[in-house]
């Protein structure tokens, strides 16, 4: 099933400094060369199109409306669909396994880690990016100034995501259980720990990308500051 989207405003996040951060803050994890690659729920194309500059990308998403505005600078295989275009694909086929903040959508998310799993290779690499439940509260509290809201969030209800709507939040914890005999973790990355709090007027300097992509990246792994990031980064290997 497709998630409802709001496309142009997505389109728009990407277009300003912090999108372009996300998603090089992403990047700078992901720096594989001649790997074969798995984006599973690759959205706008924006990571599959950058990992084919230097590997060979399978992008699986089932939102046609998205697919219409895909990135496609590099070449890639784009099939359209969900889970099931993974059952046609052969056991052990990727070296590499991207799904980034997809998980929030489903009901379930074991099935499709069993599927990881069976197409991983055995040295393989599983990049999940998840939405973070505290830095939820931080940005609601200090970027938005909406304590009812994040009231509600620390009270355990779901978020909304201004471009994809209602958001399942699972910790890091439930994502140990559902990887429970098939993945295990080997690093956790803060993402947007601090350019999620301050005013956007800040962000159009000359340098401010350069300069928070250094501050950003010296505390991405400091358990004090990636607890309350907006996003983790979750990097895992099959067991």
């Amino acid at each position: 099933m497709s998630q409802s989207v709001n496309v142009q405003g997505y389109l728009r996040y990407l277009d300003t400094p912090w999108g372009q951060l996300f998603y090089r803050m992403i990047g700078n994890h992901l720096s594989f060369e001649n790997q074969n690659i798995l984006d599973y729920g690759s959205g706008f194309g924006v990571t599959a199109d950058r990992l084919a500059a230097h590997n060979e990308v399978t992008a699986v998403e089932p939102n046609e409306e998205i697919l219409a505005h895909r990135f496609c600078t590099q070449t890639y295989t784009q099939l359209v669909g969900g889970i099931e275009q993974l059952a046609a694909l052969p056991d052990g086929s990727f070296d590499v396994i991207v799904c980034h903040n997809v998980m929030e959508y489903m009901e379930q998310r074991r099935p499709l880690l069993g599927e990881f799993r069976r197409l991983i290779k055995p040295d393989g690499c599983l990049s999940v990016v998840k939405h973070n439940r505290a830095g939820k509260i931080m940005q609601k509290a200090v970027f938005e100034y909406a304590p009812e809201e994040a009231m509600d969030l620390l009270r355990g209800a779901n978020g909304v995501s201004v471009s994809f709507g209602e958001v399942r939040e699972y910790d890091l914890d439930e994502l140990e259980q559902d990887c429970a005999d098939q993945f295990a973790i080997d690093h956790i990355y803060g993402v947007r720990m601090f350019y999620g709090l301050q005013r956007n007027e800040w962000k159009t300097q000359a340098d401010w990308q350069d300069r928070m992509f250094a501050l950003e990246s010296a505390a991405e792994e400091i358990p004090a500051f990636r607890d309350i990031a907006f996003f983790h980064h979750v990097m895992l290997h099959p067991i």
